[in-house]
């Protein structure tokens, strides 16, 4: 009788695990529309208000999208072309990236497709003045609104499926610097098409603002410092980083090779706010110690970003 009562607790508690993943799996899937809606959103305002107009191709799809529109003389297509040029991109995502992220994906070009040629047409359109300051400002939304579209494993299309399959191939290789590298033939092609050297230029500021921008959103928050410290009073370090910072922390063992003593390494990782405070304190309990400093784009688990 107590194992038929155990196998039913069992049975329920793993129903109630299946009732609360579910719950916990669509609440993301609605946050992650919600963003998405927003990043795409922010990213096609980029476009309509100050790339567009200001004949600045900002590489990527919207990019291709702009130059065909001034080759034809049609200002009012470019959310069109984007649509039609994602088509085939995204039938190579679903074989290579998979069918949750192209799901994403179709959501944010189909938000893209309508908000530059009609969703947006309220906005004011920055026209005819610092060609400059349209390339910044422009940079600054497409980092924004890409930023945020990544954030939620998502893409908005385009040569971003292109730096999605490098970044999984290589991540050592960040979405900003794949997105310089794919870009650097559409610049070259503005530089043609609009018949001006500057044209290339104000969409290289762009993409480097909006590169720096992305990267911020995906990587600033998460950055951090990795240190290796090595002193006798190894002890007292870490009892500070422990009890004053909160900080987890390993003795790693090794021996110097000169005066063949055993030592004690530690190793922890560290916001980038709290690495100034380690290094004073490590100086002040012993000025004779020696630190190994690295910057780390990410650091997972407790106490730093969740790793789930």
């Amino acid at each position: 009788m107590k194992n038929k009562k155990t196998n039913k607790n069992e049975k329920g508690n793993k129903q109630n695990l299946t009732s609360q993943e579910r719950k916990a799996s669509v609440k993301r899937w609605i946050i992650d529309l919600i963003l998405i809606l927003f990043g795409s959103i922010v990213y096609s305002a980029g476009i309509h208000c100050f790339s567009a107009p200001n004949n600045i191709a900002p590489g990527g799809v919207a990019g291709i999208s702009t130059l065909i529109s001034s080759i034809t003389g049609k200002d009012n297509i470019i959310g069109l072309l984007y649509g039609v040029i994602n088509v085939p991109l995204v039938i190579v995502g679903l074989v290579f990236l998979g069918k949750k992220l192209m799901i994403k994906t179709l959501i944010s070009v189909a938000i893209v497709t309508f908000s530059t040629d009609y969703g947006l047409a309220f906005l004011p359109v920055y026209k005819d003045g610092d060609p400059l300051l349209a390339a910044i400002f422009a940079g600054v939304l497409f980092g924004i609104g890409l930023g945020i579209i990544y954030l939620r494993e998502g893409t908005s299309g385009g040569t971003d499926i292109i730096n999605k399959l490098i970044n999984k191939k290589y991540p050592h290789i960040s979405l900003g610097a794949a997105m310089l590298g794919t870009d650097a033939v559409i610049i070259c092609a503005s530089m043609f098409v609009f018949g001006t050297i500057e044209a290339g230029l104000y969409a290289i500021v762009a993409i480097f603002i909006c590169s720096k921008v992305m990267d911020m959103i995906l990587y600033g928050s998460y950055e951090g410092k990795m240190l290796l410290i090595f002193s006798e009073k190894y002890e007292d370090i870490s009892n500070f980083i422990m009890n004053d910072l909160k900080r987890g922390i390993t003795w790693l063992k090794g021996e110097g090779a000169y005066s063949r003593h055993e030592k004690h390494v530690i190793c922890c990782a560290v916001h980038k706010s709290e690495y100034s405070k380690i290094k004073r304190k490590v100086k002040e309990i012993d000025p004779k110690a020696f630190i190994i400093i690295s910057s780390v784009g990410e650091v997972l688990g407790e106490g730093f970003q969740s790793n789930q």
